[in-house]
């Protein structure tokens, strides 16, 4: 369901636009000229890459739960917002009151079927029927580290700037978190402080996760990175357009910093990607023998198990147990 809301969104905005004016507008290279406004933004379209992944991971892959986990926590992040903002002023000037109607209606099931998953994920967990059932494993231990330094890193990035904006324009708090007249954003986004916010806190959560090599700790950086990645691409679209390198010299010091935080972002993104992306540690079938409770652990049984056709307490004793001569005797015999 989540999958087809979105893609009725993308394919409503590529109709009125067209692809390429609307991937300039993702982009923020607003020196166009566009007939109608997008309702989208390039976090839609990473929504959706999300939602396919999800349902691939929910049918073939043991992280199920965890999977389903975070599309319900990133579908709220991003859906419920509009609940209160696509009734402002400014989206009555913006957008139709069709499209803000499908769009609150569309927000209302998005927010259900977040929930939904998140009930249904914590809900289905059980232990593994039997040691030898798949389980999800977290990362390795170089997998783990690195994932944290860039996610980590990254949120601290993410979380420096909010405060930047927070001193430099405090006029527009807390419109910029919450949304309001006084803030531009998309019809079925956020506001952008909020995404922020969430998404360096979605960082931070996965990066802690992979270091301490949590089950869930995949699932969490890869849609965290997946996320993160096309703010650090877009920018870098930006710095190519207007030729910033060229002048990267004659920049205030600010606008430096801001250049070299979407590079940075672009490259934690990817490292993390990569990173969690390869198959991670797999555990021999089994017990796990540091528990104790594997097989060859603990007393060993009072009498050996019969052998194959022997009825218990019939025939001979089978002296020895494999090859090589016969134990000497407990005591020297009588005489000696």
């Amino acid at each position: 369901m989540l999958v087809v809301i979105v893609a009725g969104w993308l394919i409503r905005d590529v109709d009125a636009i067209g692809f390429g004016q609307l991937w300039r507008n993702w982009s923020g290279l607003y020196d166009i000229h566009i007939q109608s406004v997008p309702t989208t933004s390039a976090t839609d379209l990473v929504l959706f890459v999300v939602y396919v992944a999800v349902t691939v991971a929910a049918l073939r892959t043991a992280s199920a739960a965890s999977a389903l986990v975070v599309a319900g926590v990133v579908t709220l992040t991003v859906r419920l917002p509009g609940l209160w903002t696509i009734g402002s002023r400014r989206m009555e000037a913006v957008y139709s009151d069709e499209l803000r109607s499908r769009a609150l209606i569309c927000a209302f099931v998005a927010v259900a079927a977040a929930a939904a998953m998140i009930i249904a994920a914590g809900a289905g967990r059980r232990p593994p029927v039997d040691s030898y059932e798949r389980t999800p494993t977290g990362p390795g231990p170089g997998t783990g580290v690195l994932t944290f330094l860039a996610l980590s890193a990254a949120g601290a990035v993410l979380i420096a700037w909010e405060i930047r904006q927070i001193v430099r324009d405090p006029e527009f708090f807390p419109d910029w978190y919450v949304g309001g007249d006084r803030v531009a954003q998309y019809l079925t986004g956020p506001p952008p402080g909020w995404a922020t916010v969430m998404l360096a806190l979605l960082c931070v959560f996965a990066g802690i996760s992979a270091a301490a090599r949590a089950r869930h700790a995949r699932p969490f950086g890869l849609v965290a990175a997946a996320v993160l990645l096309p703010g650090g691409v877009f920018g870098v679209v930006r710095i190519v357009h207007y030729d910033m390198l060229e002048h990267f010299a004659d920049l205030s010091t600010e606008l430096q910093l801001s250049l070299l935080s979407s590079f940075f972002q672009v490259f934690a993104a990817l490292a993390a990607l990569i990173a969690l992306a390869l198959p991670g540690p797999v555990r021999a079938p089994g017990q796990d023998p540091w528990s104790g409770s594997g097989p060859g652990w603990g007393p060993a049984p009072a009498t050996p198990p019969p052998y194959p056709g022997q009825r218990p307490g019939y025939g001979y004793p089978q002296g020895g147990g494999g090859f090589g001569p016969p134990p000497p005797p407990s005591q020297p015999p009588p005489g000696w």
